[in-house]
């Protein structure tokens, strides 16, 4: 039996349809708030912070995958769900991390705080493996209003790329660490094929739509007001510093994903087509 936390996120929700495909035996999926999910899955509500609501899910379960969100105090939280998991019978963690951790491992926002979430997975006991996905191909979604309503994309450093990561191939590759030995003790960079800067990402939905949409560059500052609304100010410099500068290592292509799938990672255009509905 497998148990998924964050079954209804960006990776989760791939995640478990990936496990049912595979018939990967029992499937339970965790998350906060009851979701639909794939036949002979088994939803299970519960809170990430309270170990002890996931004493059910535990129960049977041989693997585990780790999401739980990047909140305050997360590394603390991640060893007691561990051990409860431990407890329980589990044998095989996986943990979705950051490509922040290798990056920018002083960040408190960003690899300070999955850095020690590892070194819990490291000293739990159980046989782990660590995937550390780069900016995902998702992170678009901010767009879909924009998108639908005025054909327009706002985005500062149009013309930096990173390799964004599909969620998708995040799920398949969690899948394969889930199902199959051989990557105990693994951490595994997850990115995308190529390059993609804002003003091409643009250019992908006004193709797939049919019509324009425009790039609108937006200053520093203005991304920085808009940003401030959503994240601490320490998250938006960091998230800025990536954006606009980031480093070799960030924009490097890794391997992991065709290494471990068999093909190449999908490209940021096959993520815009399957979620094409959202920004019509």
């Amino acid at each position: 039996m497998i148990v998924v936390t964050g079954a209804t996120g960006n990776v989760g929700r791939p995640l478990v349809a990936a496990l049912a495909e595979r018939r990967a035996g029992e499937v339970v999926a965790v998350s906060r708030s009851a979701a639909p999910q794939p036949a002979g899955v088994r939803h299970q509500v519960a809170d990430l912070a309270d170990p002890q609501s996931l004493r059910s899910a535990f129960e049977g379960a041989e693997a585990l995958f780790l999401h739980d969100g990047g909140a305050g105090g997360q590394a603390q939280r991640a060893a007691g769900i561990l051990a409860s998991a431990k407890a329980a019978g589990v044998r095989r963690v996986v943990l979705l991390s950051s490509l922040g951790v290798v990056t920018r491992p002083d960040s408190p926002s960003h690899g300070g705080v999955m850095r020690a979430t590892e070194e819990a997975v490291r000293a739990s006991g159980l046989d782990w493996t660590v995937l550390r996905p780069g900016a995902f191909a998702s992170n678009a979604f901010a767009w879909a209003e924009s998108v639908r309503t005025r054909r327009t994309i706002e985005a500062p450093f149009g013309d930096v790329g990173l390799p964004l990561v599909d969620p998708a191939d995040i799920a398949e590759v969690a899948a394969v660490a889930l199902c199959e030995d051989g990557h105990a003790g693994q951490a595994y960079e997850l990115t995308g094929p190529g390059l993609s800067a804002p003003r091409e990402q643009a250019a992908v939905f006004g193709e797939l739509l049919g019509e324009p949409v425009e790039f609108v560059e937006q200053t520093e500052e203005q991304a920085r007001a808009q940003l401030l609304r959503l994240m601490p100010e320490p998250v938006v410099d960091t998230t800025l510093a990536i954006l606009g500068a980031p480093t070799p290592a960030e924009q490097r292509i890794s391997p992991d994903v065709e290494k471990l799938l068999g093909r190449p990672a999908r490209p940021f255009a096959d993520w815009a087509r399957r979620n094409l509905p959202a920004f019509r």
